[in-house]
């Protein structure tokens, strides 16, 4: 008898406290990812001592509201989320969920800190509002969702995606994956006029799925020296 292998999928724990990190943006997650990864939901409660000890990926999806609602929704977690990315668990930040990897919240960057991208020189949005931007996803131009997202400066990381600008859209820093845009927007937040054209037909959900694989749940093959 030819044997089998099962195949183990890796499991991605998404945070979910509507608006801050809002339901929208965890269905639009879900629906980019649940084919590849089993897929858990976790609230501002108090998780068990052991629920991240089978998970691989914390994801904070964006929202609507301020970056200090931090405070009170991770007043019980907080030491948990912190303690999985020490251990060497991946974290990824989507808009909202990027600005909370600064110092003022989960600290989890070295030298690095997060801004909003409309306060930069030469941004090419100013104020805060749902819109697409122009950026340049891995070497391909793109137009993806913005709603006062952040960009990154200082220290060392890598760089996936720029803004019109050429500040970071997108990076990686070891274990953490920040993201400025919503590449998991569906086809109802384009709803006014001048965006709709813009719809991505789920293509950025699938660009969203390959980030994760590609930078924070599959080994790269390192360069030789």
């Amino acid at each position: 008898m030819d044997s089998v292998t099962f195949v183990t999928k890796k499991t991605v724990a998404i945070f979910l406290h509507h608006p801050t990190c809002s339901t929208d943006s965890v269905n639009g997650i879900i629906k980019a990812l649940d084919s590849k990864y089993s897929i858990k939901i976790w609230t501002k409660y108090r998780v068990a001592e052991d629920f991240f000890d089978s998970v691989d990926l914390i994801i904070f999806p964006g929202g609507d509201g301020d970056s200090s609602a931090f405070q009170q929704v991770m007043k019980y977690n907080k030491a948990h989320v912190v303690s999985f990315v020490r251990k060497g668990g991946k974290f990824l930040g989507i808009c909202m969920g990027a600005y909370w990897a600064d110092r003022y919240y989960f600290d989890l960057l070295k030298e690095t800190r997060v801004v909003q991208y409309i306060k930069r020189n030469r941004a090419d949005i100013k104020s805060s509002y749902g819109t697409t931007a122009p950026v340049t996803w891995r070497g391909q131009e793109q137009r993806m969702y913005f709603y006062d997202g952040p960009t990154f400066v200082g220290g060392d990381f890598e760089v996936v995606a720029t803004y019109a600008n050429g500040d970071p859209m997108a990076i990686v820093q070891g274990s953490i994956g920040l993201i400025g845009c919503h590449l998991e927007s569906e086809s109802n937040w384009y709803q006014k006029k001048y965006m709709q054209p813009h719809w991505h037909e789920a293509r950025h959900h699938v660009l969203l799925s390959a980030y994760i694989s590609d930078f924070l749940l599959e080994s790269r093959q390192l360069k030789l020296f």
